[in-house]
Formats: structure tokens, C-alpha cells, sequence
């Protein structure tokens, strides 16, 4: 049996959402929350709404993107606050982080769809994220039983790429981008300064050019993380200079860049060697001598 097209499976999907009174996507703005808002649109027209919640671990940026792209689409666009730093258990930063994020963050969704009478939430998991390592957050997806389209009808990540090129999106090649929170390692508390300094830091790299990139946040020492293809130029000494004071201005002790650019989950991964830890240089380190012993 021949496995289905990527035409198919949007078929597919278009009319799996078609048959349903009204969906909320929990939107992000990100690839995989736009194409299910896109598609929810394209199937539902008016009975589609997406719904971003803001807090302290989305970037100013993010939401900025999630607002104007919700309108490319056309889809109406709610926005809800609320702070995952009210709870002690995701400050607490443990390995289930994610979890208790995605319960808060869902849980806004399943608020805001009950005021506006929509019995189905939506979101963008897609094939390739349940084969992926430790997602503790996809058990939030599971318990509070939001609806995953592209999950259900086994659309990949590269599919979903494709699907964003079909509507047209702007966010078709966008890098992905965790919540702030992702760059702080392990066991150390997600406090409001660290976001806000991470979020400030990875402001300037934004603005410099780089698409893909993080700045980790080891309890006061910045490790710049950016694609393979561009750690050229963030090696370059007007970037140095202009990295390393804006970095130490918004709260960073020592600031550095990782030789091995940027790699998802590398703030905390789950076993290290001595060939595996990160080949982190303090390129920035003349001003601001790193202590060694």
C-alpha cells in the first residue's frame, strides 16, 4: 500500500477539522501552530480562533511574530497572561519543567475555548515529536486531551514545512524556538532576571542577524550557542566587543561562545563525557578574565 502524499494527509486533516463545530489552536506563531491554525482556518473559516498565552517565559519577539502571522492567515486571535512562576514546581526547574509549563499553558487554552463555546483544542505536536528524546510536555498534551491533527494524521516536520509553503506563510523556514526557559540548566531556579536577561541577550543576536541561536544561561555565565554556518561571524571582533558589553550590562558575569554551535538540548543533556561536554571559547574574555583553577 503506497503511504499517502502530503496532499493527501492535508485532505486529510482539512477535513478531520471541517467536521468539528469550531477549534482553539494554542498558537505560538511557530511552524507547526501556524499550519494547524491555517488549515483550522481554511476549514472552518470563522469558527477557527487561535489563542497565544503570554507570560514570562515567551519573548517579546514570539509574540510579536504570533500577532502578525495569525493575521497573515486571518484567523481571529486571542490573546491570554498568565505566569508559569506562580508555581513552585516549574521554578523549581526539574526535569518535568516542561510538563507543568505545558499544563498551565494548556490549561489557559481550555479556559478561554469553554468562554467562547468550543468543545476541541488543538496543537501543533506533528509525527516526528513522539519518537523524539524526554518531551515531558507532550504528556500534558495527553492528560488534558488537547487534539494533535498533525499528529493524527502522521504528518512530519518536513511535511509541516511544505504545508507552511502551500498557505503561503512567512514562518515556512523558521527556525524552531523553545520558551526562555529552556536555557537554564537543570536544577537551577527559573527566577524572572534570568529570563529577562536571556531574553535581552538573545534580543542582540536577533539583531545582528543570526537565525539560529540560543544563549544559555549557566547561573551568570552566558554561553552563546549559534548555527555551525554563522560561528564565523560571531567570532568576528566588532560582534565580540558588542556581545560582551551588552551582555555583562544586562547581568551576565562572563560571557562565552560555543565552538560547537547551537544543538537542541545541549543546556542540559542527559550524560556527559569528557568528548561530549560543550568546546565553549571565551572569546570575549579581555575585559572579563574567566577564573580558572
Amino acid at each position: 500500500m503506497d503511504m499517502p502524499t502530503v496532499e493527501e494527509k492535508l485532505a486529510a486533516v482539512r477535513d478531520d477539522l471541517a467536521e468539528r463545530d469550531g477549534v482553539l489552536v494554542a498558537f505560538s506563531g511557530g511552524v507547526d501552530s501556524s499550519v494547524v491554525a491555517a488549515i483550522a482556518h481554511d476549514a472552518l473559516g470563522d469558527d477557527a480562533v487561535a489563542c497565544t498565552a503570554r507570560s514570562e517565559t515567551l519573548p517579546e519577539a514570539e509574540l510579536e511574530d504570533a500577532k502578525r502571522v495569525a493575521d497573515e492567515i486571518g484567523i481571529r486571535h486571542e490573546l491570554v497572561t498568565f505566569s508559569e512562576l506562580d508555581d513552585p514546581a516549574f521554578v523549581a526547574n526539574d526535569e518535568d519543567r516542561c510538563y507543568h509549563c505545558r499544563t498551565m499553558r494548556l490549561g489557559k487554552m481550555f479556559e478561554t475555548a469553554e468562554r467562547l463555546g468550543i468543545d476541541v483544542v488543538c496543537d501543533g505536536t506533528n509525527a516526528d515529536d513522539v519518537g523524539s528524546d524526554h518531551r515531558p510536555g507532550l504528556r500534558a498534551v495527553e492528560e488534558l486531551d488537547a487534539y494533535s491533527p498533525l499528529l493524527q494524521h502522521d504528518v512530519t516536520k518536513d511535511e509541516v514545512r511544505e504545508l507552511a509553503e502551500h498557505y503561503d506563510l512567512s514562518v515556512a523556514d523558521k527556525p524552531s524556538m523553545a520558551c526562555l526557559s529552556s536555557r537554564i540548566p537543570t536544577g537551577l531556579d527559573v527566577t524572572d532576571d534570568r529570563l529577562s536577561r536571556i531574553e535581552q541577550a538573545e534580543a542582540m543576536l536577533r539583531q545582528w542577524g543570526f537565525s539560529q541561536f540560543r544563549v544559555r544561561d549557566h547561573d551568570g555565565l552566558a554561553r552563546i550557542e549559534v548555527d555551525s554556518d554563522e560561528l564565523s561571524r560571531a567570532l568576528d571582533e566588532e560582534f565580540v566587543a558588542a556581545a560582551r558589553d551588552h551582555l555583562t550590562d544586562v547581568g551576565f558575569d562572563h560571557v562565552t561562545l560555543d565552538l560547537h554551535g547551537y544543538q537542541t538540548g545541549s543546556v542540559s543533556p542527559d550524560s556527559e563525557s569528557a568528548e561530549d561536554e560543550p568546546l565553549v571559547e571565551d572569546v570575549f574574555e579581555t575585559d572579563y578574565p574567566t577564573e580558572r583553577t
